[in-house]
């Protein structure tokens, strides 16, 4: 049942729970700051946190694409469900327009047209291998 659950939307839910629960402006709030080598200060904010973890769950999506079973034929499905409510989230939601969630909505695009083109070449692949 998890292998079919869309990673990405755990980052989104975390969005949803953040932006609703602390307001919009928590995204935004710097946790703390590194002064580095060169003078400049470097912060992390809970959406940079946020975007780091999503990041993590697109290479895990895209590991898990080369397989082709159903459950990752549903899996790919549930993505594109979760891309095209993150879509209409961003454009109808006044909390969910902000880049964080734009970046994250197109990291749900990203893990639904690869994971797709990912499991038509392992299977055209596997095809190939079959026939001879």
């Amino acid at each position: 049942m998890f292998s079919i659950f869309p990673k990405i939307s755990i980052s989104m839910l975390l969005y949803t729970v953040l932006v609703f629960v602390f307001g919009v402006d928590s995204m935004t709030t710097q946790l703390f700051s590194i002064n580095m080598i060169s003078g400049a200060e470097w912060g992390l904010t809970p959406g940079d946190l946020n975007l780091m973890l999503a990041l993590f769950f697109l290479f895990i999506e895209m590991v898990k694409s080369s397989d082709t079973g159903t459950a990752s034929i549903i899996n790919h499905g549930m993505s594109m469900l979760v891309f095209i409510a993150g879509l209409v989230l961003f454009l109808l939601v006044p909390q969910f327009a902000t880049s964080t969630f734009f970046i994250l909505v197109l990291l749900a695009l990203i893990d639904t047209v690869a994971g797709f083109i990912v499991t038509i070449v392992a299977a055209r692949r596997d095809l190939a291998v079959g026939d001879g």
